[in-house]
């Protein structure tokens, strides 16, 4: 009863502060099969919360397994327009969109780098219009978890099988928060506290971020007009809503081409059921020039050369080391959980809320003020107990912002 009483709260917590449902609007599920039994709780919260309409798109990891491993070449170069025009939709309607995650980390191992990229390149395409309603906030969207037996065995294999799935509920509950009596309550508080602290580096405005740790000397410079923000986001009908569930933090764009020195990863890279690890990248002008792995090289390099924008970063994100997801000492294997467990920056496309009018500029006028775009934005965690963090001003005077991978204001 405790669990089943959980997965309503659950569902309700996605529903009413993820997406944010409002009267009359309608609600896009993406959500894999195996997870019909939380779905349907989604659904009727959604309604309750007076949704116009729900649908929901299944896929199955199977079948998508077969299609990678049998699928003729041309079928990863192209993308149905029938379901680009339904995402489109979404954007037209000013719905919401929610994504539900229960992916095995190891779905596509082993599958060719081109195929998976020939895919996501072609999906990026045919998607452009829609992910740029999602990166200028112009409708609510959201993400979140729940388990599924291969999620739990690669992240819990050293307990029993029977026990992983509760633990794998259990954390994820913790973290966003559904052990609390009101979860919807406790996440304004969260991310009340995240605005607070978002508010004060916009404030002391940065000119330049320098980064140090083992492996890591790295100088980010921002643009005039950076923004520093929190996974709560407002959309164009003026409704507040949480992009990622969990999140721990803020985040700013980087100026293109004020990236310099060099950057060395502490998580794995979890990217379309495949695993790159212990990489560095070097960076001159903004530009990726040297990437190396340890595993996952080819890889790596193919999502560097998606396109001309796949080799700069969009994204800059601080989150303390002392952060409860952290603190578990987990590793998730899932980016929208080892993200917030540690400062991170992002490969592509950059976020033009994170820019003063960012969302009002046409492509053109985004390029001059120095953002970034690409079809591709890929997480990849950086933080440490070890790492430092000085925020430049013009001047050249300097003031901490992180001492060993925790705040220092």
């Amino acid at each position: 009863m405790d669990f089943e009483r959980n997965l309503e709260k659950y569902a309700e917590l996605a529903v009413k502060a993820g997406v944010n449902i409002q009267k009359g609007q309608f609600l896009w599920i993406s959500a894999a099969t195996g997870t019909e039994h939380f779905v349907r709780k989604v659904v009727k919260q959604a309604y309750l919360a007076g949704a116009g309409d729900v649908h929901v798109q299944w896929y199955d990891e199977e079948v998508k397994r077969t299609h990678y491993e049998l699928a003729p070449d041309t079928a990863f170069e192209q993308f149905p327009s029938w379901l680009a025009g339904a995402f489109d939709e979404v954007a037209e309607k000013e719905g919401a969109f929610l994504q539900i995650e229960a992916d095995d980390p190891d779905l596509l191992k082993g599958i060719p780098p081109k195929r998976l990229l020939a895919f996501e390149k072609a999906k990026g395409n045919a998607l452009e219009s829609f992910y740029d309603a999602i990166e200028t906030d112009l409708i609510s969207w959201s993400i979140i978890a729940i388990p599924s037996q291969k999620w739990a065995d690669k992240v819990f294999s050293d307990l029993p099988e029977e026990e992983r799935m509760p633990a794998l509920w259990t954390t994820i509950f913790e973290a966003v928060r559904i052990n609390e009596e009101d979860p919807v309550g406790e996440w304004k508080k969260h991310i009340d506290a995240l605005q607070s602290k978002a508010e004060e580096l916009n404030e002391k405005h940065f000119w330049k971020l320098h980064y140090t740790a083992p492996g890591t000397d790295l100088t980010i410079e921002l643009p005039e007009k950076h923004l520093w923000l929190t996974g709560s986001s407002t959309n164009k009908q003026g409704t507040i809503f949480i992009a990622n569930m969990p999140t721990e933090e803020v985040y700013t764009v980087p100026l293109k081409n004020g990236v310099n020195g060099h950057v060395t990863s502490t998580k794995p890279l979890a990217y379309q059921g495949n695993v790159i690890e212990n990489f560095k990248l070097t960076f001159e002008e903004g530009k990726i020039i040297k990437a190396e792995a340890e595993a996952g090289q080819e890889l790596l390099d193919k999502i560097l050369e998606t396109d001309d924008g796949a080799s700069y970063l969009g994204e800059a994100a601080l989150v303390p080391h002392k952060s409860p997801i952290s603190e578990t000492g987990i590793l998730f294997f899932n980016t929208l959980f080892d993200e917030n467990a540690s400062n991170h920056l992002a490969i592509g496309s950059s976020y033009p809320t994170c820019y003063e009018g960012g969302q009002n500029l046409s492509e053109e006028e985004r390029k001059s003020a120095g953002l970034n775009d690409s079809i591709v934005h890929e997480d990849f965690m950086i933080g440490s107990d070890k790492m430092d963090i000085e925020g430049i001003y013009k001047d050249g005077s300097k003031e901490a912002i992180f001492r060993n991978g925790n705040w220092a204001f």
